[in-house]
């Protein structure tokens, strides 16, 4: 599998630890971990006791189940033919004598091995004979071992940290079939990005939703000491991924083993299990069809949306052609015997294909916006979602977005290339009804596989192709015709090949990063152009927003990455 990043999400400056702490599992942790993968924890604890068992009977003359049997082929056996008859444990003295089986004629007398065992108080050099000296310390400074504590440790603080005036990104990354996220710091005044940390990822991810929401299985959820208050919020990212589970990660913990909340059924969907199908020597590794469920997906999970209103609510769109609501103040460990009580909150079966997006809108914050491979986007309140309404939009949806500076408009972007622009509030129930865009907009030759709408600047849309290129469009509205009218600002090839994401910042009003099939990611200040500069900047200081004009010419990369990312650049000419 070529390498590629599928998604990326941006985090606001301030949010993240200026210290981001290192991951600990200890034994809170390892229950919190064994409560979410629904392991129980007293078969660990046996799996324990029985490979400690193990290792004490080694070289002991065990007897029993545990022995070592010496009558088979695959055990272990010595390779050297003068070796000892008779196994003496390594905390043991060796009888005396035993030196008579090194070999005749050898000239070993100036080593004295004849008063080698003869040594008082030999201590034992086996793994296990001296347990008390793997002693852990709560820290460095108390660990007599360790000396330039002090250098270290202020050397990795300051590699680490993350300072409040900079941008995180996150990427979802897979390269030669391992997944991860990669954890990006974005330094806007030096222009300056850089990789921070990762966490490795089980499956391969498919979206990302960044959210300050801490789930309750969460360790910062936890009082920090008995009486203490529970923080309210945090700096945690959603992954959606081909298992049918979220995980939510937690990106104030660096080398993290296993995601703060799993939001799913690992037990019931046995997604990572392939089931060989077919007949005769050559299988195919698949997984069976898993029966629906409206308490966990049963597919994967193609879009997350946060609802930033109700913070403890966060809605997923699955292949498994269902919306499901989740509750992150629920515990979602479920105890095992059949209950569902603490899966999804709700599940919506609004589409006859698969759900491939939906978001919330922030201005009408139970009302959700979902767009399926049924070629029809709806819209509904999640509390009646039975009294929705919706379009039939001719073609496979791969992106929408709500329109942040108008309540009911919103955006969605399709596989043949076209955008749409929709008024929620006149849209029939009935998808047999005509229901005619506000406007459309060729945006691509090939699929719009990434869309986004500035926040901060009125009628500025971002989309990226598979035609590898990145658009930046000016909507405008015709007072005289009382029609919306749509122009190409810039275009921008940015070396990232098939464009799968591109997200405004949250913070700078024309700063955009992209990412695609190249697993490259670029962020393109697009004040840097021209003709940018002409047709936004009015909007720009309309909006109170200043535009700064960066020096390295609008493309910022990872400092390391020695490729050619300046791509081609049109300034503006196409419509």
């Amino acid at each position: 599998m070529s390498a590629l990043i599928s998604s990326a999400a941006w985090v606001r400056r301030g949010v993240t630890a200026q210290h981001p702490t290192k991951y600990v599992l200890d034994d809170q942790e390892l229950e919190r971990v064994s409560a979410l993968a629904r392991v129980e924890l007293e078969d660990a604890r046996k799996e324990l006791e029985l490979a400690h068992k193990a290792a004490q009977s080694m070289g002991k003359g065990a007897e029993g189940d545990e022995a070592d049997d010496t009558t088979d082929d695959d055990g272990w056996v010595d390779e050297d033919d003068d070796a000892m008859v008779e196994d003496v444990p390594m905390d043991q003295d060796e009888p005396q004598g035993s030196t008579d089986t090194a070999p005749k004629g050898d000239d070993l007398g100036q080593y004295n091995l004849d008063d080698y065992d003869n040594d008082d108080a030999m201590p034992g050099m086996g793994p296990f004979s001296n347990i008390k000296g793997l002693t852990y310390y709560r820290n460095n400074d108390e660990d007599p071992y360790i000396t330039l504590k002090e250098d270290d440790e202020a050397q990795e603080r300051e590699e680490l940290e993350v300072l409040p005036t900079d941008n995180l990104l996150v990427v979802a990354k897979t390269e030669d079939e391992i997944s991860q996220l990669e954890i990006y710091v974005y330094d806007e005044s030096e222009e300056n990005l850089y990789v921070h940390h990762d966490l490795m990822l089980p499956s391969f991810p498919l979206c990302l939703e960044w959210l300050d929401f801490p789930p309750v299985s969460s360790p910062s959820a936890r009082p920090p000491t008995e009486g203490g208050a529970v923080a309210q919020f945090g700096n945690f990212i959603a992954v959606g991924t081909l298992d049918p589970e979220i995980e939510i990660w937690s990106l104030n913990t660096v080398e993290a083993m296993y995601p703060d909340m799993v939001l799913g059924r690992p037990d019931k969907t046995a997604a990572h299990v392939p089931t060989p199908l077919g007949t005769g020597k050559k299988k195919r590794k698949k997984t069976k069809a898993r029966p629906a469920s409206s308490a966990h997906h049963v597919d994967a999970v193609l879009s997350l949306s946060w609802n930033r209103t109700h913070r403890n609510l966060l809605a997923s769109a699955s292949a498994d052609r269902t919306v499901k609501l989740w509750d992150l103040s629920r515990d979602p460990t479920i105890n095992g015997e059949g209950g569902e009580g603490q899966g999804a909150l709700r599940s919506f079966d609004v589409h006859k294909d698969k759900v491939q997006a939906v978001q919330w809108n922030q201005a009408d914050p139970t009302v959700l916006l979902t767009g399926s491979y049924d070629r029809t986007v709806r819209t509904f309140d999640s509390r009646a979602p039975d009294a929705g309404v919706g379009a039939v939009v001719g073609a496979d949806v791969e992106a929408l977005r709500w329109d942040p500076w108008e309540p009911h408009g919103f955006y969605v972007s399709l596989e043949n290339g076209l955008v749409l622009n929709f008024d929620a509030r006149a849209l029939p129930s009935d998808l047999s009804a005509p229901s005619p865009s506000r406007f459309t907009l060729q945006a691509h030759d090939g699929a719009v596989s990434a869309l986004d709408v500035n926040p901060h600047v009125r009628g500025i849309l971002a989309t990226g192709g598979t035609d590898k290129i990145v658009k930046v469009w000016n909507v405008t509205e015709d007072q005289d015709l009382g029609k919306r009218q749509v122009s190409l600002v810039t275009s921008r090839d940015l070396g990232v090949g098939k464009v799968f994401s591109t997200a405004w910042s949250p913070d700078d009003p024309l700063t955009l990063a992209a990412a695609g099939s190249k697993a490259k990611l670029q962020i393109w200040d697009v004040g840097a152009n021209a003709n940018a500069r002409k047709v936004l900047g009015p909007k720009v200081a309309e909006a109170g927003r200043v535009l700064k004009e960066k020096q390295g010419g609008g493309i910022i990369s990872v400092a390391s990455d020695d490729e050619d990312s300046s791509g081609d650049e049109d300034e503006g000419d196409e419509e």
